[in-house]
């Protein structure tokens, strides 16, 4: 067959464009008897095989608008759970009052990473929304990723910090 190629689209599928139209195969392996029609030598390790077939890889593509989904619900349920410990971290500061030598210190990082986290959840949704399927959207999608994950690493960075700082409770008996 005449104007055939392939092309490698990310995390591991084979695209082809044939005169027909375009066909996606989810491994190398299960793209091997099309490649080989159009002239193109194709060698699948046994080891490959295996591995394919053991993880379930052969039977359909792996639909990244699912995958990215569960991604971002397993991020925000731990952007949950740091901003409901950062909200009692603030609550234990505003207790001690201004009297902490720390006092605003802790309340500007702590208010910083707060801030970071709703800013990261509302890149969460837009992220959820877009259909990664579309090849137009991956440029916005992947600077979309990279600025969510640098919040990330900056409220790490943060956190470490007001742990360093040392937030603690007023002791109501002493």
């Amino acid at each position: 067959m005449k104007n055939g190629r392939a092309q490698c689209v990310y995390p591991a599928q084979i695209k082809i464009y044939l005169e027909m139209g375009v066909k996606t195969f989810p491994t190398l392996m299960d793209a091997a008897l099309p490649l080989r029609d159009l002239g193109i030598k194709v060698r699948v390790d046994e080891r490959d095989r295996h591995l394919s077939q053991s993880l379930g890889l052969s039977h359909a593509p792996l639909n990244m608008n699912h995958y990215a989904n569960k991604k971002s619900a397993a991020e925000s349920m731990l952007d949950v759970a740091l901003l409901m410990a950062n909200a009692s971290q603030l609550k234990a500061v505003l207790g001690q009052g201004p009297q902490n030598t720390l006092y605003t210190s802790l309340i500007t990082l702590i208010s910083l990473s707060l801030c970071l986290q709703v800013l990261v959840g509302i890149l969460l949704i837009f992220t959820v929304k877009w259909n990664l399927n579309d090849e137009q959207k991956h440029l916005r999608l992947n600077i979309l990723e990279n600025i969510t994950t640098g919040c990330i690493f900056i409220i790490v960075v943060i956190n470490v910090f007001i742990t360093a700082f040392g937030v603690q409770r007023p002791n109501a008996g002493v």
